[in-house]
């Protein structure tokens, strides 16, 4: 007898929801910031996570406003973390691979829809041997708005074959939240960037993904298959 497919979908954010890509983020920032003369405010790294360098470049750094030094830095800051991940390496986060072989096995189809540019993520999707994971991927080449607007989740749904209804979106960053809400779609909050108390707009929130309840999610859409 062969097994349907999941009626539902599950969407996922790359860096703190994946990967633990904090530090190695927070070192292409202070590299680029010293091959180009810059200062970085204090607060930067967690005022900006989530969020796309078009945005955190001129609003959260003030480096500059014009769209092509915003375009080469972004590019260049974006080789500096690969290079970053070539010399630190790059590990999933613990429990990401046993939840995703659950869900695997439950044959709900997963993406990704992250404001990570594609590069870093392929780069680390093949150092962590996840790829064969996930059905597609979302990044922030692929979208003209950043999150919380909810374009990444919205096309990561279109990816997955599923109406935005249909999915849950695995999010540490309140911007990501914010942006699963405005696209109709349940989220699990992932206490890695931020503490779980700080997670209240989360329908569920977990320090690991696979300490989730697959039923408990599943019986969110038990209406959708009657």
């Amino acid at each position: 007898m062969q097994t349907l497919p999941a009626p539902w979908a599950a969407l996922f954010d790359w860096d703190g929801v994946i990967i633990d890509s904090r530090e190695h983020h927070k070192e292409s920032w202070e590299r680029l910031a010293t091959e180009r003369g810059l200062s970085l405010p204090e607060d930067h790294f967690l005022k900006g996570f989530g969020r796309k360098n078009e945005f955190i470049i001129p609003e959260l750094l003030g480096w500059t406003r014009d769209p092509a030094q915003i375009h080469a830095l972004s590019l260049r800051k974006e080789a500096l973390y690969r290079e970053v991940v070539r010399d630190r390496g790059m590990a999933a986060l613990p429990g990401v691979r046993e939840w995703l072989e659950t869900l695997q096995n439950a044959h709900v189809p997963c993406v990704i829809g992250s404001s990570t540019h594609r590069a870093n993520i392929d780069l680390s999707l093949d150092l962590i041997g996840l790829r064969p994971f996930f059905h597609g991927i979302v990044s922030a080449e692929d979208v003209s708005e950043g999150k919380p607007h909810p374009e990444v989740f919205l096309k990561a749904a279109e990816k997955a074959g599923r109406p935005p209804r249909h999915c849950v979106v695995f999010e540490d960053a309140h911007v990501g939240i914010a942006a699963a809400r405005a696209a109709g779609m349940h989220v699990v909050g992932v206490a890695t960037t931020h503490p779980a108390s700080e997670l209240t707009e989360a329908d569920i929130v977990t320090e690991r993904l696979d300490h989730l309840p697959l039923q408990t999610l599943a019986q969110w859409f038990t209406p959708l298959t009657a």
